[in-house]
């Protein structure tokens, strides 16, 4: 038996229909990877840290140490309480009780924040480093050896690079026990944008292997 006309026509139909249907999935298909393709992906560079270690390291993860801004860090900043209380933490992490005085020991924490324009990338762009931290009784030499060139050299779109600077020494005019510095750059789309998660990294990479090497400098992923 042959086919009859109308049935003819339904599977022709059918048959354009289907073909109909994958032709709007492929062309969907190729907009969501054409779009993907477009997406800057999120860049967060290595945290560099550099430390120094003083002539008493015996006396370091111990006792009582009280937290300080260093000269000029705006103390009322929503970036400063969410740097204090992750030092606050990795300090307690470590060994020492965080007092508010009385204190044995003296953290003074030191921040600089900067946006690098993806427009300006490559146009020496930098970061403002306070650089209070090495001010203090011995200055160390915390300042050198930390190149901070990498973090102005990721992709777009536009950067915020983080630097926080800790001194450890005891009260008055005293050479520092110990001082460190951690830096590390992260793109606007990046899950380190939220200052919460970037001081957590910046402080934890500074500490990791406390009280470390004098002089050491590396990175941590």
């Amino acid at each position: 038996a042959g086919i009859s006309p109308l049935n003819a026509t339904n599977a022709t139909s059918k048959r354009w229909m289907t073909m109909k249907n994958a032709g709007n999935i492929f062309a969907a298909t190729l907009g969501a990877l054409a779009l993907a393709g477009c997406a800057t992906p999120a860049f967060v560079s290595p945290v560099e840290v550099t430390r120094f270690v003083g002539d008493a390291p015996s006396q370091l993860g111990q006792g009582n140490i009280a937290i300080e801004a260093a000269p000029g860090l705006d103390t009322n900043a929503l970036e400063y309480a969410v740097y204090r209380d992750a030092l606050a933490r990795e300090l307690e992490g470590l060994g020492y009780r965080v007092v508010s005085s009385n204190a044995e020991q003296i953290a003074v924490l030191d921040i600089a924040l900067s946006v690098s324009e993806a427009a300006n990338r490559g146009s020496g762009v930098g970061v403002g480093v306070g650089g209070s931290t090495g001010s203090y009784g011995s200055g160390l030499g915390v300042g050198v050896g930390l190149d901070l060139t990498q973090l102005l050299n990721g992709p777009s779109p536009d950067h915020i690079n983080r630097i926080v600077s800790v001194a450890i020494r005891q009260p008055g005019p005293r050479d520092n026990l110990w001082e460190g510095r951690a830096g590390f750059s992260a793109s606007d789309n990046s899950e380190y944008a939220d200052p919460v998660l970037a001081a957590d990294r910046a402080i934890g990479a500074l500490f990791t292997g406390f009280p470390g090497e004098s002089g050491e400098t590396f990175t941590l992923d």
